[in-house]
């Protein structure tokens, strides 16, 4: 390339440049000369089956240098050359060997398109799998290796897959782990390819090492708070096998507690001789790590629901009352149909996991279908939260004021003793796919022992999480309750009677608008019982569409009883902080649609 130094000194309008001009004009001439030489971007189209295709589009060096403008043609033709390397590389991860690549280059400059044609061929198919183990495990645990070729994931005649293949040797390494070997390790691993057969033999052998029994549990980190908390909701017991599912039960247990920010639980690694004993046995401790909340704790959230309209929630809590690790905890809502404010004392758990509580609590809610409540409530409570199972007994005393528009108040009191279950069985607690939630209750209150009537209350709730293929969810739900008494309904508190609908009951109907009539308002009834059925389909991760059925009804008389019926459509959003639901139901007694939505947001 020639450079006119006449037009260029012309340029900058003098016959003899200066030394910063000689400079730019040095810079502008690489400039020139790059632009001369690099080729401009090219298109790259791939020929192959689907799974291949995205393979080879996203990892061709062909395809991932198409937008760069400084590809010299050298560098052009040696990829355009050598694809069928690449190829061959990438296809061999799939079960393919012997692929045949055809590239074909037409156009110039950056209209060049790049063609690459790739039949894979025939596939590689497993042909033998010896999946062997060695040592503690061999002779005490034929059960347990069974098992885990039983899972093995990459059985006879499946396709040779690179990625299945690694990760079919991790999980029955971590299957071996997983229980009583926790020192297991791979020994050897191979996979022969036969390319002329398309047949591939794979070896795998494990090295069980010692039983692992646990031992006694060591923790580290608490400052503020006893390190008898840990020991006290502690699960496991010394000599027992170990279980990766007890250390996560552990874990759990801890995490449960108010008091821990992170968790972290491992086994201490024996050393020297105790790491191979003559019985083939180690006891190893537990180590547990903590990191501890701070004493004082704030929280706060916004949210909105259409059964309550908007929220805002402010929470207050102190984890070391008395420097003893009480825990001081205070909530405040604020709602447009509803106020609520709460504050409990609690002691930490004790030896059993049990934790006593003192506690008093606040509720009005304003225009609930032309009714006002004001309810007070204080009370005692022993209860323990384990991995699936709540228990709760508790003694309460209920004193409601009920103001139905234009009438009288009516004012009712109850000591209630009570006892409370709870089983959470389900795979994910805040996306739940597969399992049951089972709440129940039962109380009881004498008439003149601080009650105003005799009455038995029955309350239960169970829903049922059915997944339908991958993501799509089957959802059912059954909830009865019943306050069983001679008395008159008004004499029992009305926050322990029932009303029916709204987002999480019937939804095309108001929120508690089922119950007992009275006037133009609706009161809380005896009896309750409601239904529902939603499928759920999610066409993204995080995003679904529902339908729906629920029915139901609240009444005071079992005779004649009129079910509610309401039908409808929804959205579903995973969202980061919870789920979040939008539906329109259509409540087929009343002719009528309503919207149900339910969101919020905590800081």
């Amino acid at each position: 390339m020639t450079i006119r130094t006449d037009v260029l000194k012309r340029a900058f309008g003098v016959a003899r440049l200066r030394p910063w001009r000689v400079l730019l004009l040095v810079l502008l001439s690489l400039w020139l000369l790059q632009a001369h030489v690099a080729q401009a971007v090219y298109k790259v189209e791939v020929e192959a089956p689907r799974p291949i295709r995205e393979m080879l589009q996203d990892h061709l060096d062909l395809s991932r240098y198409k937008d760069r403008d400084d590809i010299t043609p050298d560098q052009f033709d040696y990829m355009v050359e050598t694809v069928g390397e690449q190829v061959r590389q990438f296809t061999s991860t799939e079960g393919y060997f012997d692929p045949t690549t055809t590239t074909r280059v037409e156009g110039e400059g950056d209209k060049r398109v790049v063609h690459v044609m790739v039949d894979p061929g025939a596939r590689t198919l497993i042909r033998n799998v010896d999946v062997q183990v060695t040592g503690q495990a061999a002779t005490h645990s034929p059960e347990q290796i069974a098992q885990m070729r039983a899972k093995w994931g990459l059985p006879v005649g499946e396709p040779f897959r690179q990625q299945a293949w690694d990760k079919a040797k991790e999980d029955a390494l971590f299957e071996l782990q997983r229980h009583t070997y926790y020192g297991a390790r791979l020994a050897a691993s191979q996979a022969r390819i036969e390319p002329d057969e398309l047949r591939a033999d794979l070896s795998a052998h494990y090295a069980s090492g010692p039983a692992y029994l646990l031992g006694p549990l060591h923790v580290s980190g608490t400052r503020r708070y006893p390190e008898q908390i840990i020991h006290n909701v502690n699960p496991l017991s010394v000599g027992e096998p170990y279980r990766v599912e007890r250390l996560l039960e552990l874990q759990r247990a801890i995490q449960n507690q108010p008091y821990f920010s992170n968790v972290q639980v491992e086994l201490d690694q024996p050393q020297g001789a105790a790491a191979n004993p003559p019985d083939g046995v180690v006891t190893a401790p537990v180590h547990v790590t903590v990191r501890e909340y701070p004493a004082h704790r704030l929280n706060s959230g916004v949210g909105y629901t259409t059964d309550t309209g908007a929220q805002i929630e402010g929470r207050y809590s102190y984890y070391n009352l008395f420097n003893r690790a009480w825990t001081f905890d205070s909530q405040a809502r604020l709602e447009q149909k509803r106020s609520y404010l709460f504050a409990e004392t609690a002691m930490p758990p004790d030896s059993r996991t049990f934790r006593n509580s003192l506690y008093s609590s606040y509720e009005r809610t304003i225009d609930i279908e032309n009714t006002d409540t004001t309810s007070w409530r204080a009370g005692l409570k022993r209860s323990r939260s384990r991995e699936k199972y709540d228990v709760t007994m508790s003694l309460d005393f209920y004193y409601d004021d009920l103001l139905p528009v234009g009438q009288e108040h009516q004012l009712s009191k109850a000591l209630v003793p009570a006892f409370a279950w709870t089983r959470r069985d389900v795979d994910n607690p805040v996306f739940p796919r597969r399992g049951n939630v089972i709440s129940t209750q039962v109380g009881v209150a004498a008439k003149n022992l601080l009650s105003d009537a005799t009455f038995l209350r029955l309350y239960g709730r169970i829903r049922q999480y059915v997944p339908v293929g991958n993501r799509d969810l089957f959802i059912a739900r059954l909830e009865l309750g019943a306050d069983m008494t001679g008395d008159s309904a008004s004499s029992i508190p009305a926050s322990l009677r029932f009303r029916a609908g709204g987002s999480d009951s019937i939804r095309g109907y108001g929120y508690q608008s089922i119950g007992t009539k009275s006037g133009s308002s609706v009161l809380p009834a005896k009896y309750l019982g409601t239904a529902s059925l939603e499928y759920q389909y999610w066409f993204k991760p995080d995003w679904g569409a529902a339908v729906f059925w629920d029915a139901g009804t609240a009444t005071d008389n079992l005779k004649g009883i009129r079910i509610f019926n309401g039908v409808g459509i929804g959205a579903r959003w995973r969202s980061p902080v919870g789920p979040v639901q939008l539906d329109v139901g259509y409540g087929v007694e009343e002719h009528q649609f309503r919207p149900h939505i339910s969101l919020g947001v905590a800081f």
